[in-house]
């Protein structure tokens, strides 16, 4: 063999170990990679049965929808049942007061009267505690804050009244392609009668694509959005539902909804929805609605909380 043959027989040799090389890497890389998306699904695929596990441990009718907000695939346990809303209606109240904001029919920095005979007696209303006199005029804002933030029963229904009632609001949300709802009754109508609190329903379903819309700002202006969202995250209603569980430093933008406990020792609703921001910068929709329990208010927190935590875990990766 002449010293031309060599080399060529040399540079054939490499390039052969080369491509063998070459095969083993890509053999092992995809390998890897597809081990990797089996973790993965098994653990998002995991989060059904997870879901339904700990429903079945409760004594209770709870409705749970999780909405993965940057795949949009939903897990859900009962999530097409009607289960009453209770304040948690007062997201949708502020997304439509927000909408007229939008459309400049009102201002957030117009002054809203509110009245003596506006703030009711024997109802959840911070509103009234610092304005016990009325007389005021106070910032549409503050009275969206009120009604929002701190779930103001009678600041919603000065809101309701300023809208021209609950039926104008449910007319917006259907107008946004959100269907299975019913808003019908103010708070003064559900604290008059017991049973009103079951005209206003919604599923949990419905409840994560309505705060798909707003996550995705489909609903709003971004000035609208952002002081909602500012809103809903500073809200320091019901720290043991949604958060209860997740760690202390989780953004949640949220809104609560508690019926009481009637005579009978029987809960109605206690309810939380809200859009989880994730360290890995992700982001999910939670809708839970306990419903016909006489478990005690810190158990049901333990129920959406555990729910959301489950969520949690599956979906941070």
């Amino acid at each position: 063999m002449n010293e031309f043959d060599k080399n060529n027989h040399l540079s054939f040799l490499k390039t052969l170990l080369t491509m063998r090389i070459l095969r083993v890497y890509l053999i092992a890389l995809f390998l890897v990679v597809g081990l990797n998306v089996n973790i993965c699904a098994q653990r998002v695929d995991y989060l059904q049965p997870t879901l339904q596990g700990i429903v079945d441990k409760y004594q209770a009718t709870i409705g749970f929808s999780v909405l993965d907000l940057e795949n949009e695939k939903t897990y859900s346990v009962n999530g097409d049942m009607h289960l009453p809303m209770q304040s948690v209606y007062k997201f949708h109240l502020g997304l439509a007061v927000l909408s007229q904001v939008d459309q400049r029919k009102l201002s957030l920095d117009q002054k809203i009267l509110i009245k003596k005979s506006d703030l009711l007696p024997d109802t959840w209303s911070p509103l009234r505690d610092k304005y016990p006199n009325g007389g005021v005029k106070i910032p549409l804002s503050e009275l969206i804050s009120f009604t929002v933030g701190q779930s103001d029963n009678n600041g919603c229904d000065i809101l309701f009244r300023l809208l021209g009632g609950p039926s104008k609001v449910q007319t917006y949300i259907l107008s946004l392609g959100v269907q299975n709802i019913a808003i019908v009754a103010t708070e003064e109508e559900m604290h008059k009668d017991e049973k009103v609190q079951f005209t206003n329903w919604a599923t949990p379903n419905c409840s994560v694509q309505l705060l798909n819309l707003f996550y995705k700002r489909k609903v709003l202006s971004e000035k609208s959005h952002a002081f909602l969202w500012k809103v809903m995250t500073e809200s320091t209603s019901g720290p043991k539902k949604i958060k209860g569980l997740l760690p202390p430093s989780t953004s949640v933008a949220h809104k609560t909804g508690y019926s009481g406990v009637n005579k009978e020792g029987v809960t109605a609703s206690s309810n939380d929805i809200g859009i989880v921001t994730m360290p890995n910068g992700r982001h999910f929709a939670v809708a839970a609605f306990v419903s016909n329990t006489k478990e005690n208010d810190k158990t049901i927190d333990s129920m959406i909380a555990e729910l959301s935590k489950a969520a949690w875990d599956q979906l941070n990766n």
